[in-house]
């Protein structure tokens, strides 16, 4: 074994590591070398130890926390899986905060806010059904004149869907203020410069039964945003307005203190037809006055109340017959999440209770 020893220098090379870095991880323990020369402290390394430095090496390169690379590297393969795939979904969401991020910086630079950043109309192609389907989801939750979050107080951009688009997606916003929802579309392609519109939700309603018959179609946005099929083409207007910065919310959301799993239908069933309900949760039921609903919570019991139209609609625009909430507090948005299409998320406000 001793013969097939090799250097510090030559063993950096074979794995690419530096020698520095290979220096550091014996200080770590993460990889000791075979042999340390105790007259002159040189290291040496057994080629045996070439598998654990390149896996080290990629790991590194990842950046993932020397504390996981440990658990990477001494872990059964199931349990190191799992921590890489965790990291993974962590580096994916940072990447999409940043994204947007920048994307609201290169629009906040333009001369018009909410159309498209100069140099290229942004064109992309996305599948019909899977657009109508975030149409029906989100447009609910855009304000309408003369009903809650359209009053005096009305603002022209509450009344339409916000649509970003970008390579990695295309999202769609809408909010009246007492509610928030959020549909992300994978693209098939995407040209031009990333940016955001915003259309009236009335016109993309519209559209809904037209494009869920059309297999794919291509959005451009400009002056007016053109939605066209194989077969034709229409044309929505374009809002010039200022949107909320609805990321504010999604970003200050604490951990929720209570998590309810429930049926979709039949809490929507239960709701009844009073202007308020108020949701009694406990660790193994919702109950609404003297019905109740099984269910799987965590968190402490607690007692919720929220507008009984905005929590119905909420409902009615998920997937699957499940459907998630996350409380954080009475009077903090409720997430209502659903466990079949993690691309949509819809916040609710909850009504205060006497």
């Amino acid at each position: 074994m001793v013969d097939d020893l090799v250097s510090i220098s030559a063993f950096a090379r074979r794995v690419g590591l530096t020698p520095s870095a290979l220096r550091f991880y014996d200080d770590c323990g993460v990889l000791r070398p075979a042999v340390v020369d105790e007259g002159n402290g040189y290291r040496y390394y057994a080629p045996e130890q070439e598998p654990r430095a390149r896996l080290l090496r990629d790991l590194r390169e990842i950046d993932l926390p020397l504390p996981e690379v440990r658990r990477v590297l001494d872990g059964e393969p199931d349990a190191a899986a799992a921590v890489v795939e965790a990291h993974l979904r962590t580096v994916e969401q940072k990447a999409v905060a940043t994204r947007r991020a920048a994307y609201r910086i290169l629009a906040s630079l333009s001369s018009t806010p909410e159309q498209p950043v100069a140099g290229g109309s942004p064109r992309v192609t996305l599948g019909g059904p899977e657009l109508a389907s975030a149409i029906r989801q989100v447009t609910p939750s855009a304000a309408r004149p003369g009903e809650q979050g359209g009053g005096a107080d009305w603002l022209p951009a509450l009344g339409c869907v916000r649509i970003e688009l970008s390579e990695a997606e295309v999202t769609l916003v809408a909010t009246d203020r007492y509610r928030l929802a959020v549909r992300n579309v994978r693209p098939q392609s995407f040209e031009g410069t990333p940016g955001a519109i915003l259309v009236p939700a009335p016109a993309l309603t519209e559209l809904s039964r037209w494009l869920a018959a059309a297999d794919t179609v291509e959005l451009q946005a400009g002056a007016e945003l053109t939605i066209t099929s194989r077969t034709e083409t229409r044309t929505l207007p374009v809002v010039n307005a200022e949107y909320p910065d609805y990321q504010v919310v999604l970003n200050g959301l604490e951990p929720p203190a209570c998590r309810v799993m429930v049926d979709r239908a039949g809490l929507a069933e239960l709701l009844g037809t009073g202007e308020v309900v108020a949701l009694s949760i406990d660790a193994l039921a919702v109950t609404i006055g003297d019905r109740s609903i099984d269910a799987i919570t965590t968190g402490s019991p607690l007692r919720i109340g929220f507008t009984t139209r905005l929590l119905a609609e909420a409902l009615t625009t998920g997937v699957g017959p499940d459907v998630l909430l996350e409380i954080h507090a009475p009077d903090r948005p409720v997430v209502i999440r659903s466990a079949d299409q993690g691309t949509f998320t819809t916040l609710v406000m909850p009504h205060r209770l006497d």
